[in-house]
């Protein structure tokens, strides 16, 4: 009663309209990620003027003017500073809106159903789609072009595995791109091949590219649709920002001109394909709509993926000893490109998964540093260069993550995920260094949280649940999956929030509710802090805000 009187006087001629800038939030728990968050515990209520945090704290403390502002009530909902993905493609989660989604197919089976009635649905042009993976199947197998021809006769069909990292093409789109048995495989790809030798439709890695041409290409209206709903979507889940890796050089002038229009709401951290490079480095970090759209890394590949089992590796996969991955770049190629961009104040962000990929990306990385000296590098000695996924590491390799210092940007989700086929590919003795966010993050490593989506969902609450139950959705953990890596939940938000903010540069301004910080707040239905660790994922979002805006909003 008396604290909704309280409310009620204070409240008294506020504001109504949902789009302002000047907000009063209270009603849930305010977790800040301050520092002193440790010993007052969580703030009761927040205030937001001008797009920046105002007032945070309790309600003795309130500032005695709060004419404007709006009210609301998160109705006992947990907020937090706003969740950034550290990882992920914003094109590819809005095509996947768009296009063929075979996320969550139980078998070929059920995949080929889908294909079939999207076959039958679009009866024209090339089917593109993506999601599958096999490591559930009861069929245990990839899919192959004989089963999309019984899919969809005659059709060009592309599907992409989840991990992005293969795609099986149909025998109309191998005769398209005149891949035959005696087509050889480009470095750092693989054709698969049956007994017979010809081709499975099978292309991994490199070898995507002999097809990548007979995707139909996005008209401009079509391509700024996929990104308006890789903006919906990711704002519905609660992320205010999104690291975009490998963003295609090409989109950045859209994305700025739709950041310019006010069709970009959330922050976008843009990390370039290298076909950018050079141009980039010319003109150094790009910056519009204050912020909004910020572009100053460059993305590089290592290796492939664990899952079709392109991740580079020292000693031959467990379950195919005829192969230890394929790396996608030498050491006398990349070394000058680093050195190039620390010379023009560029991030370099590389992606390794394999024990042998992460660790050349790091020598390679301590060759780059030691040849460009800190007085010739426009950030000096604070580059922060990060490895993607870090994935499958040798303990003996932590230390280059020290040194160096290198940002480790890692996806909990790939752990929950990979736990049903990982310790085939690995065998136990190299689960040691698998996954290590906590022996990572033990060591002062700064950690960055993502999802990598499409490759997973993309829920900020899946990825939170994975890294502290370090088990799958169903609550299932195997056999010595290394539970000590899961990390605490203080540490999990802050691979979420402020130590993306940091790797993006924008710690001052990011991560943490204090006062003079962007108003960028994710609220929960679930508190992420006090409930069971089962019943986070069970939630949803139901406040995204950036710069003081609601972007989102729900029940």
């Amino acid at each position: 009663m008396r604290r909704t009187l309280l409310l009620a006087l204070l409240l008294a001629g506020a504001a109504t309209t949902s789009q302002a800038q000047d907000l009063l939030i209270y009603g849930g728990p305010i977790y800040t990620g301050a520092p002193a968050e440790a010993s007052n515990g969580p703030a009761e209520f927040v205030v937001v003027r001008d797009g920046r945090v105002a007032f945070v704290g309790t309600h003795w403390a309130l500032p005695s003017d709060l004419s404007g502002l709006t009210e609301i009530d998160l109705k006992g909902a947990a907020l937090f500073p706003g969740f950034t993905d550290g990882h992920a493609h914003l094109d590819g989660i809005g095509w996947r809106e768009l296009t063929l989604n075979l996320e969550g197919s139980a078998s070929v089976a059920e995949a080929m159903a889908r294909l079939t009635a999207w076959a039958e649905a679009h009866p024209d042009g090339p089917i593109i789609g993506r999601g599958w993976i096999e490591t559930h199947w009861p069929e245990a197998r990839f899919l192959t072009a004989a089963d999309l021809d019984a899919a969809a006769p005659g059709r060009v069909v592309l599907l992409s595995r989840a991990d992005g990292h293969a795609v099986v093409a149909s025998s109309a789109a191998l005769a398209a791109a005149g891949i035959t048995a005696d087509t050889a495989a480009p470095s750092g790809g693989e054709i698969l091949k049956d007994e017979a030798g010809r081709p499975t439709g099978l292309l991994v890695d490199a070898a995507e590219q002999l097809v990548s041409g007979l995707a139909p290409q996005a008209d401009p209206a079509a391509l700024r649709e996929a990104y308006r709903a890789g903006f919906r979507v990711e704002a519905e889940y609660g992320w205010t920002g999104v690291h975009f890796m490998s963003a295609p050089w090409r989109d950045i002038p859209l994305l700025e001109q739709m950041a310019e229009a006010g069709e970009a709401p959330l922050r976008i951290y843009n990390s370039v394909t290298p076909d950018g490079a050079a141009e980039l480095i010319a003109g150094g970090p790009r910056s519009v709509a204050d912020g909004r759209i910020i572009t100053r890394a460059i993305k590089y590949y290592a290796d492939g993926a664990l899952g079709s089992r392109g991740a580079a590796l020292f000693e031959p996969y467990a379950d195919r000893p005829d192969t230890a991955g394929l790396m996608q770049i030498g050491e006398q190629e990349i070394v000058p490109l680093y050195q190039a961009a620390l010379r023009g104040g560029i991030q370099i962000a590389t992606h390794a998964i394999g024990d042998r990929g992460n660790a050349s990306v790091a020598e390679w990385y301590q060759q780059a540093l030691a040849g460009v000296a800190p007085a010739d590098r426009p950030n000096g000695a604070d580059v922060r260069w990060r490895i993607e996924h870090a994935q499958i590491l040798r303990p003996s390799d932590y230390h280059w993550f020290v040194d160096l210092p290198i940002i480790a940007s890692m996806q909990p989700s790939h752990a929950i995920g990979d736990l049903h086929f990982a310790p085939a590919r690995l065998g136990d003795a190299r689960l040691d260094g698998a996954y290590a966010w906590h022996s990572l993050v033990d060591l002062g490593v700064i950690v960055v949280g993502g999802s990598d989506a499409p490759v997973e969902r993309g829920a900020p609450l899946i990825e939170f649940y994975a890294a502290v139950a370090r088990r799958d959705l169903q609550g299932f953990q195997g056999p010595d999956w290394r539970p000590h890596e899961a990390v605490d939940r203080q540490t999990a938000l802050k691979m979420f929030t402020l130590w993306p903010a940091y790797a993006s540069f924008r710690e001052d301004e990011l991560g943490t509710i204090e006062v003079g910080k962007r108003a960028d707040f994710t609220a929960f239905s679930v508190d992420l802090m006090t409930a069971p660790v089962a019943d986070i994922p069970k939630g949803h979002a139901v406040l995204t805000v950036v710069d003081g805006v609601v972007v989102h909003r729900a029940d």
